[in-house]
């Protein structure tokens, strides 16, 4: 893609959106102008000869890089893609309508953009406006939240682009260095979060399958927690136990005696051929009974689905779906599948079998509704799976904060372990934060020799949020 323009563009982030959303694009030559008032901005794009115009207000105090967003939007009209968000891609679409609402506009004022400006179709804006409402609620910047890696799992599934490798591959020789450096990890930042009167609001073992740790080394990570950590501020505890076989009934009686409260099991699907093919083992009479465990010991339960797993059909997700509904889950978190550069299947196959969105989409609907959960959170991803969302639904008062928090970008996070993102939020105005991130290696060899100068440099970054 060659672009010729008279104002400044990303022409990387513009070649980015036409690889996803427009790729007979890509092979084309844009000519952008630009004419600019105070009251209105209106872009031409010409290509082989024919023009097209999209003119709006000016709003940049409301709308990011407008100028940028407008010609993303304009490729959409010249081509006439019509995608039921529009020209949203790759961005958290909550966080589009927070700025709109932050910098003065009404619910209805923010609807219209969305739906004029930006071409979102009204089902979306609705399930836009309802999860937002919900989220604030929630949404707490005076507190931070606290994540923990664990970068193991039984087997690697090839959908996965997550810090993880297999227990028992070369790197699960690393597995007794990196818990003892995570026990340091904790005694350190606990340390430090004390001394800063930093309160921890929500904690997340993730990973990885935290599970993976053996019993031995799962009590000693919690004990660890339990010692160091202030807790009397948080109000959720959750451990990811997405991997039925990672579980045993001690580690669910150790995570409920050292304050675990909520947990994930997942099966992504229930159709076990299709879990084979992703190198997922899976035991539906072994979930059971742990699913079974869990619900007695008083655990909030999460279970997560993936939309688009491969060689699925349309009857294959609904069969899914309608297994879903004979558990009682307190949260239910639906994905629609991206294929990420660094997951296997992005390199074996990047096929997609069709499947009928619509009817899928009145079957969550239906079950959602069946067991009395909302929206509460959700984000978008690039090459995303028919272009859908990852939504997050809750029964009334189970609601994840972390997830909010974590989705949202709104409240700065401590992350240890393998893998794990540590970031600051600072106020900016007009619905805008600066954000700045420290990545912790995902190799755990690498994290183990590089761990106190990363949690030095995690240190001296959390020093910032003082000078609010």
């Amino acid at each position: 893609m060659i672009i010729n323009s008279d104002f400044e563009i990303n022409e990387r982030s513009i070649e980015e959106f036409a690889r996803v959303m427009v790729p007979e694009a890509l092979d084309k030559t844009l000519n952008l102008s630009l004419i600019k008032d105070d009251k209105n901005i209106e872009i031409k794009m010409e290509i082989d000869n024919k023009v097209e115009n999209f003119s709006y207000i000016n709003c940049e105090n409301k709308i990011e890089e407008q100028k940028q967003t407008m010609t993303k939007i304009l490729l959409l009209k010249f081509y006439n893609k019509n995608y039921s968000w529009g020209g949203l891609m790759g961005v958290r679409p909550t966080k589009v309508l927070r700025r709109l609402l932050a910098t003065g506009s009404t619910y209805e004022e923010a609807e219209n953009m969305l739906r004029d400006f930006y071409l979102v179709t009204d089902e979306k804006i609705k399930l836009l406006v309802d999860t937002v409402k919900k989220e604030n609620k929630f949404l707490n910047r005076e507190h931070i939240n606290l994540y923990i890696g664990i970068p193991f799992c039984p087997s690697k599934c090839k959908y996965c682009s997550f810090a993880s490798y297999e227990i028992t591959s070369g790197v699960g020789r690393y597995y007794n260095g990196f818990v003892d450096t995570l026990l340091k990890e904790i005694e350190i930042t606990g340390k430090y979060l004390k001394e800063k009167n930093l309160k921890i609001e929500s904690l997340y073992m993730g990973g990885g399958t935290p599970t993976t740790l053996s019993e031995k080394d799962l009590e000693r990570v919690l004990i660890q927690i339990n010692k160091h950590l202030d807790m009397s501020n948080i109000k959720e505890f959750t451990l990811e136990a997405g991997r039925e076989d990672s579980l045993t009934e001690k580690k669910f009686y150790l995570a409920k005696e050292y304050g675990v409260d909520r947990i994930s099991l997942n099966p992504q699907t229930f159709n076990e051929e299709t879990l084979a093919k992703v190198n997922r083992r899976f035991n539906r009479e072994n979930f059971d009974k742990f699913f079974k465990l869990g619900k007695e010991l008083g655990f909030i339960i999460n279970m997560d689905l993936i939309i688009g797993l491969p060689d699925e059909s349309t009857e294959d997700i609904l069969y899914t779906l309608n297994e879903v509904e004979k558990y009682d889950i307190d949260n239910l978190t639906v994905h629609s599948l991206a294929f990420k550069r660094a997951s296997n299947l992005f390199k074996e196959d990047k096929s997609r079998k069709a499947i009928d969105r619509e009817v899928i989409e009145n079957r969550i609907k239906d079950l959602v509704a069946s067991k009395e959960m909302f929206p509460y959170y959700m984000y978008r991803q690039k090459n995303i799976m028919e272009w859908g969302e990852n939504v997050g639904y809750s029964k009334e008062g189970k609601e994840s904060i972390f997830n909010i928090e974590m989705i949202e970008e709104n409240q700065s996070t401590m992350g240890l372990g393998g893998g794990a993102i540590t970031k600051i939020v600072l106020e900016e105005g007009d619905g805008k934060d600066y954000i700045e991130r420290i990545v912790n290696p995902k190799d755990p060899a690498l994290y183990i020799r590089e761990m106190k100068e990363r949690m030095e440099s995690k240190c001296k970054l959390f020093d910032r949020l003082g000078e609010r």
